[in-house]
C-alpha cells in the first residue's frame, strides 16, 4: 500500500482527491463481480429509496448532471438493472424503477456498500465517524 509522504503540501483538494481515488477503487473491486459501476450502484440505491422518480428527479437527488445520468441509465436499462414506465402524473415523462434482477441483489449490494464504508472508517472512533460525515457533507453543501 502506498502511503502519503509527510511533506505533502497542505492542499485539501489533493487530499480529497486521493481519498476519493482510494475509496472509489476499493468499492469498484467489490462491485466488479456484479457487473456494476460505482455510479450504477448509486442509482440503484437512489431508486430503492424512492422508486418511480423521473430522470430529472433522480439527477437532483443524486447530484448528477443530465448528460452523466443519461449514459448511466442507458447502460443500466440495457443491462437489465432498471426499467422505465410512463409517469402516472405526466405521460410525456418516464418513471424509473429497479428491475427484478436488481431487487434480487438488493441486500447483497447494500451490504457491499456498507462493507466499503466500514473499510474506509475502520480506524475511526464513533465520534470521528460522525464528524467525518458532517465535514464531508459541509464541503458538498458549501456555496
Amino acid at each position: 500500500m502506498t502511503k502519503l509522504p509527510n511533506n505533502i503540501p497542505d492542499c485539501m483538494v489533493f487530499l480529497l482527491a486521493k481519498a476519493f481515488q482510494k475509496a472509489h477503487a476499493n468499492f469498484k473491486k467489490q462491485l466488479t463481480p456484479y457487473g456494476l459501476t460505482n455510479l450504477q450502484h448509486l442509482v440503484l440505491e437512489g431508486l430503492w429509496y424512492e422508486q418511480g422518480m423521473t430522470a430529472t428527479q433522480l439527477g437532483k437527488s443524486l447530484i448528477l448532471d443530465k448528460a452523466t445520468l443519461s449514459g448511466i441509465l442507458g447502460r443500466m436499462l440495457n443491462g437489465g438493472w432498471i426499467k422505465k414506465k410512463p409517469n402516472k402524473n405526466d405521460k410525456r415523462q418516464l418513471s424509473i424503477y429497479t428491475s427484478q434482477k436488481a431487487d434480487a441483489l438488493k441486500k447483497n449490494l447494500i451490504k457491499e456498500r456498507q462493507n466499503a464504508n466500514d473499510d474506509i472508517l475502520k480506524t475511526f472512533s464513533t465520534e470521528e465517524k460522525i464528524l467525518f460525515k458532517r465535514f464531508l457533507t459541509d464541503v458538498i453543501n458549501a456555496e
